[in-house]
């Protein structure tokens, strides 16, 4: 059988550096190369066709959600492991839509590492234990698109201004009250109370249920 071909994509070198010692003692699993941004992913995964990307989320250029939504589009065949420090219910969820094949915490032992690398390599799925909780709440447990009723566009029963409009936009991005402040050039306690006054305005109280609400009121 062939190696297992992995693509490291990680910002930091001493993570791509202790995962690639950990591998190297693998007989079946080869590292072929790294990247350190979003975007080098997938120029590296485009050259050399890995079997499997083990990609984090916190990434410069594009993040890793974003890399594997595309790794889903244009190479189908290369298998994506998200390997994150998160374990934020946005993360996980927005992870597995954009067509993740495993979602693995950084604190994870070496044979669950292991494990689900050569799980999601073979063609299956792996998500740790500490995750399932939210991958049942989200999908598990939620009604499948034919049995939901057809959404009908209804009248907005709420005004958003242009600030919550950006903030909300940001949000679903799953951007960070840091993320925020900086990209609208504001302090991170302004980020704060615009998305609070926001999940105010719109009766939320989590990700899911914005996202919800937002598709129901096609404000994106």
């Amino acid at each position: 059988m062939d190696k297992i071909q992995v693509v490291l994509a990680d910002d930091h070198e001493l993570v791509r550096d202790g995962i690639k010692a950990l591998l190297e003692d693998q007989k079946g699993i080869e590292v072929i190369a790294e990247a350190s941004d979003g975007k080098e992913a997938l120029e590296v995964i485009a050259e050399h066709k890995p079997h499997i990307l083990i990609v984090d989320i916190r990434m410069p250029e594009m993040n890793g959600i974003e890399v594997v939504k595309e790794v889903n589009i244009h190479h189908k065949d290369v298998r994506t492991l998200v390997l994150s420090m998160h374990d934020s219910e946005e993360y996980v969820v927005k992870s597995i839509q954009a067509g993740a094949d495993g979602y693995l915490l950084k604190g994870a032992s070496k044979d669950e590492f292991l494990k689900a690398l050569n799980r999601v390599a073979s063609g299956g799925k792996y998500f740790t234990g500490d995750v399932s909780a939210i991958i049942m709440n989200n999908f598990v447990n939620r009604p499948s698109i034919a049995q939901e009723p057809q959404k009908q566009p209804v009248e907005l029963p709420f005004k958003l201004t242009k600030r919550e409009k950006q903030i909300l936009s940001l949000v679903l991005e799953l951007k960070n009250n840091k993320d925020i402040a900086e990209e609208l050039g504001i302090s991170k306690r302004t980020a704060e109370v615009h998305r609070f006054n926001l999940m105010k305005k719109l009766e939320v109280s989590n990700l899911k249920e914005l996202t919800e609400k937002a598709k129901t009121y096609q404000l994106y």
